[in-house]
């Protein structure tokens, strides 16, 4: 009986103890994280963050730090010193392989095939380029860094925005300019590639393949040269920067032009109901019609492989880059978002300027280039646009300019 008794009241002691346990709040632990964004994104980023943190907030409290560092310079402010960069930093493609060389960058080793299956699944572009001896290494956030034709549509019908011939021919007719920029090896490209001539990256990663000065191709180097030099001296064409575009779209001046995405806002608000965008034209060489090509390229998120919290911050990155993100990140900067739910949704599909970066998109190719590339074409495209004045011999010019770039 005595048994009996003492039983209940050992139970009551402990049950006691145990609700006293309970009671008590576990610790929430506390990390410090940084994170770069540009200034069209940060103040979203500092958005996303709160957000991650409140769905998070009975795992962990995230202080994070979010500076404005651009994309396309932050290869050179991560390698300078990997030790002190940001635990988590956006860039552009075209530097994940000097970043993977010098192994500043994590794997990706939570739920990678999930990034891959939301990018478009391993055929994918973007995934080729995130992935390394079967491994990831960055999530992909953006698709919009290309270029594609921008119109009025008070001047030109839907035949003449398929021809840069065209183009040109209706903008004179009209007093009016179309533009592109040719002093830039990155819109060069679109002419050279468009007829078969080869750029791209050598297998030591550090110099490039060329052939844009051959002379026993069906289309050869000099001939595209001299179409240029043509083109430049047309009253309907002209060469432009990007500020010089947008001015001469304000002004009235210029009526098409080929560009970028980062443009588009301006050129709406000038343009209104008149605007549209297509994928670019085809020219004409030799009775031969060539489409022109573009480069495409892709922002990507990044980790640090130095930092000392891998597990939170693929969770934050990942949610970062996710479709709902991504989506957001298109209503306020614009750009085309890379998951494949977000990319084909109304709202994203709706957008002229999207729809014309995925007509484009069949006739392009991710940009991939060392840098040995960009002076000697740039420079190349200087002398071209201005009309040869020096009238230096074609394939001379041609043949100085891939030596350098094959250097």
């Amino acid at each position: 009986m005595g048994l009996k008794k003492i039983a209940p009241a050992v139970a009551a002691l402990l049950a006691a103890a145990f609700m006293c346990g309970c009671g008590k709040e576990a610790e929430i632990p506390e990390i410090s994280l940084s994170l770069w964004g540009n200034e069209n994104n940060s103040e979203l980023l500092k958005e996303m963050v709160d957000d991650f943190n409140n769905e998070h907030k009975k795992e962990v409290k995230i202080n994070c730090t979010v500076s404005i560092q651009g994309e396309t310079s932050c290869k050179d402010i991560v390698l300078l010193n990997p030790e002190n960069a940001a635990d988590i930093f956006a860039f552009a493609d075209d530097q994940i392989s000097d970043l993977m060389d010098a192994g500043a960058l994590l794997q990706i080793t939570d739920n990678p095939d999930e990034v891959i299956k939301n990018s478009g699944g391993t055929d994918a572009a973007v995934c080729q380029l995130v992935t390394h001896d079967s491994k990831v290494y960055a999530y992909p956030q953006t698709a919009g860094n290309g270029y594609f034709l921008y119109y009025n549509k008070k001047y030109f019908s839907e035949d003449d925005i398929g021809s840069f011939d065209r183009l040109i021919s209706t903008a004179e007719k009209n007093g009016k300019l179309f533009s592109m920029e040719l002093t830039s090896g990155w819109y060069l490209y679109s002419f050279f590639n468009a007829a078969g001539l080869e750029l791209s990256l050598n297998e030591d990663k550090t110099s490039n393949v060329c052939n844009w000065n051959a002379t026993d191709t069906r289309h050869t180097g000099a001939q595209i040269t001299e179409y240029l030099l043509g083109c430049s001296k047309r009253k309907g064409f002209t060469v432009l920067s990007d500020a010089d575009f947008v001015n001469g779209v304000k002004d009235g001046s210029v009526i098409a032009g080929i560009n970028g995405p980062w443009n588009s806002d301006a050129v709406l608000s000038e343009w209104g109901d008149d605007f549209g965008a297509a994928k670019m034209p085809s020219y004409t060489l030799n009775g031969d019609t060539l489409q022109m090509s573009s480069f495409c390229g892709y922002k990507l998120v990044g980790i640090n492989s130095h930092t000392t919290e891998p597990e939170w911050c693929m969770k934050l990155a990942s949610y970062i880059t996710n479709e709902e993100n991504q989506l957001k990140l298109f209503r306020v900067t614009g750009e085309c978002p890379v998951n494949i739910n977000a990319r084909v949704s109304d709202e994203v599909q709706s957008s002229p300027v999207v729809a014309a970066l995925a007509a484009q998109s069949e006739f392009s190719t991710v940009q991939n280039i060392a840098a040995p590339f960009w002076e000697p074409s740039n420079r190349f495209g200087i002398t071209v646009s201005g009309g040869n004045l020096g009238n230096r011999d074609i394939q001379e010019m041609l043949d100085e300019m891939v030596m350098e770039i094959t250097s």
